[in-house]
């Protein structure tokens, strides 16, 4: 059992102003219930709250540190800890590192803990967690999923406990996160802003009331936030006493095949999720709504297999998959039954563990959490078994001007909830029952040649990625330098203070070090750049089914500049005009489906598509001047638009050349005549070149080599 610490503790750990009450939050459910999940089992390995701007997102996460039951170390009691991770941190001040004060000072080799160790109980908090770091990204979701944090690094081996939620919030507007991750975060939510007046006016009611006066506020609020907190700790208390049954645990089984998600991650993370949740409402045994409510917040997000798919499971999609789900346990329960059963032989007395994946460390990937096998239930009796109402938490009382705050429903759309925001896009997306409509961006995506690996010659400082060499703060160390800004290169500090040590009278001990002997370490990884697409859409570009070629291939640029993280702009050229259909974004998904909605057609006024792209390009270089430009040109090089307009054309392109913009030509003509126009313009940019055809891994070399040797 939990040590009992009063709980107003736990509420001061936020800072001498009351936080905004997690009871207050209205409009949330969904939100508030993942989180409490996470709180009753870390191991389930955090949520991810996906949604647009000003919906209280992080609002509700410093809300719930103030719920967390207290911490007993070798101190005594302490509140838990909300502990934020800046997006520009990096690898030694997350996971630790030497402690270099105590190296140069005494002589002794120690290590320095990191963030994931102060977030050790708490909760750790990533806003926009789309922005970070891959390889930061990883370690946290390890940790997450471990429980621990093992560092071997700079002549350090060393491992501390770090259990905390989780949570990371990001706005998709902003670049996504690669399917790969999606899938290690546990739970993920969409959140949008509530359309229903009412609940509008009782969010800025409420946030009024708290600017007014935050103690009067929370104190109005503090018997529904330390009702949460107590039933969070007695949710944990009880949770090793939860069962799933193999009933259970074959429905589970069988939604996560049904939903064709990768790996066994999800079944586990489903199976903790809905013993959680029936510890939270209080029950002893999993049921098929705890079922229900795991996989809507389990299984969506990790449906994402490329890039440019959305996130999401229908009502409709996820009653089917239940219905089958009921199928297959009610036929194997006959099976055994009859005699006819398949596996092993369940324990006639349910031996074995009860509760998936627990223990103090929490491996995400242990075996133990395969092997539950209770005694088993008619499965009627839980399939006519009441969903369960949500928390049941106490009203506020008769001082709250609502009547009562809102609290997390059990269900998937809580009573004057609203919808769940991922609904409707699943009827959108191809599966395996609704294949992408032919001719349509989504199964272009299918069918897209591959990329070339192409990248700006030189050297430069832009946000990490992976597309350019850059100089960066996590890359790999590859010499001393004065700078010291990236990290200290122990070495190298070594070696500046070592011919030093007679002069300054030293004959044993520690070393004598001096402020200008630190050198710091020059590390080079990889920057994302902008690509800017300039795409020729005219009347000739669209003859022949040219356009759909055309399609696939910046489809598979953009899947490109995704993986690469790259900040991606498109123009488009038809007519007497260039249209910037996206200005500069780190959401490339936004611009495949923007190209479902191009126009063709008219002449082409390519010298128009390339300044355009000169004054965006010189724009964005004043905003963010580290980042640098790629321009990717798609064209038959046929210029029609305008007085004059080849010349016109190949003077732009001299205007680009002279301002040091690296430059790819795709040349889209085909036929049997060919006029070579497209070649000129990338002789002009001083560019790569290649045929719409060639847009394969063969061509790239050449490509590379004559950027690099222009």
């Amino acid at each position: 059992m939990s040590v009992p610490v009063a709980y107003s503790e736990s509420v001061r750990a936020a800072g001498d102003e009351a936080g905004f009450p997690f009871s207050a939050v209205v409009g949330q459910e969904r939100l508030q219930l993942a989180l409490i999940l996470c709180a009753v089992h870390p191991g389930i390995g955090g949520v991810l709250v996906r949604g647009e701007k000003g919906t209280a997102k992080s609002t509700v996460v410093r809300a719930l540190a103030q719920l967390l039951p207290p911490v007993v170390d070798e101190s005594g009691a302490r509140p838990a800890r909300l502990v934020e991770l800046p997006v520009g941190a990096t690898e030694d001040r997350v996971v630790g590192s030497l402690d270099l004060e105590r190296v140069l000072r005494d002589g002794e080799q120690a290590f320095k803990p990191g963030l994931l160790a102060a977030a050790h109980h708490g909760v750790l908090y990533v806003d926009e967690v789309n922005l970070l770091h891959d390889h930061l990204v990883d370690v946290l979701l390890d940790a997450a999923a471990m429980g621990r944090v093992h560092i071997e690094r700079d002549g350090v081996s060393h491992t501390h406990p770090a259990r905390f939620v989780l949570v990371g919030t990001m706005n998709p507007e902003e670049g996504e996160l690669r399917p790969q991750l999606l899938d290690r975060f546990g739970l993920t939510v969409d959140v949008v802003a509530s359309r229903d007046v009412d609940t509008r006016m009782a969010v800025v009611r409420r946030r009024l009331d708290y600017e007014a006066d935050p103690a009067a506020f929370a104190d109005r609020y503090a018997g529904a936030d330390r009702a949460v907190a107590d039933r969070i700790l007695t949710a944990r208390d009880h949770l090793a006493e939860v069962s799933l049954d193999n009933v259970e645990l074959r429905r589970i089984a069988a939604l996560c095949a049904a939903f064709d998600v990768d790996g066994m991650r999800a079944d586990l993370v489903v199976a903790r999720t809905a013993t959680a949740h029936a510890a939270w409402r209080g029950a002893t045994e999993v049921t098929e709504s705890d079922v229900r409510v795991a996989a809507e917040l389990a299984l969506p997000h990790r449906r994402r297999r490329d890039p440019f798919d959305e996130p999401g499971i229908s009502e409709e999609q996820l009653d089917d998959a239940m219905r089958r789900a009921a199928d297959e346990a009610a036929r194997a329960e006959q099976d055994a039954a009859d005699g006819l059963g398949k596996g092993e032989a369940v324990p006639p007395n349910g031996a074995g563990p009860r509760n998936p994946g627990q223990g103090e460390e929490g491996d995400a990937d242990s075996p133990a959490a395969e092997q539950n096998s209770p005694e088993r239930r008619n499965p009627a009796d839980s399939a006519s078994a009441d969903r369960p109402d949500g928390p049941d938490l106490p009203d506020a009382g008769p001082d709250s001007p609502d009547g009562g705050p809102d609290f997390p429903g059990g269900g998937p759309n809580p009573p004057g909830g609203d919808r769940n925001p991922s609904d409707g896009r699943a009827d959108r997306e191809p599966s395996a029952d609704r294949p992408a409509r032919e001719g349509s961006v989504a199964a272009s995506t299918a069918t897209a040649p591959k990329p070339p690996r192409w990248e700006v010659p030189g050297v430069g400082e832009g946000a990490p990625g992976r597309r350019s060499r850059a100089r960066t703060r996590q890359g790999r160390i590859v010499r001393a330098t004065d700078d010291t800004s990236t990290g200290l290169h122990l070495l190298g500090t070594i070696f500046a203070a070592a011919p030093r040590q007679f002069e300054r009278g030293r004959l044993t001990g520690p070393l004598a070090f001096a402020p200008d002997d630190l050198r710091g370490a020059y590390r080079e990884g990889r920057e994302g750049n902008l690509v800017v697409f300039v795409v020729d859409t005219s009347g000739s570009m669209a003859a022949r089914d040219r356009l759909s070629a055309v399609t696939n291939a910046v489809v598979a640029l953009l899947r490109d500049a995704y993986q690469r993280r790259d900040k991606v702009a498109v123009i488009t050229m038809r007519g007497q005009e260039a249209d910037l259909v996206l200005p500069p974004t780190s959401s490339v998904d936004i611009a495949v489906r923007r190209l479902a909605d191009l126009r063709t057609g008219g002449k082409t006024p390519l010298a128009q598509g390339l300044l355009q792209a000169r004054d965006l390009i010189r724009r964005e270089r004043t905003r963010d001047p580290h980042r640098r430009p790629l321009l990717v040109l798609l064209t038959d090089g046929r210029a029609t638009g305008g007085t004059d307009p080849v010349p016109r054309a190949r003077a732009a392109a001299r205007m680009l050349a002279n301002d040091s913009v690296t430059a790819m030509v795709v040349d889209c003509e085909r036929g049997m005549i060919r006029l070579g126009l497209a070649r000129d313009i990338a002789t002009e940019l001083r560019g790569g070149y290649l045929r719409l055809s060639e847009l394969t891994g063969d061509s790239v070399a050449h490509v590379v080599r004559a950027t690099r040797a222009a």
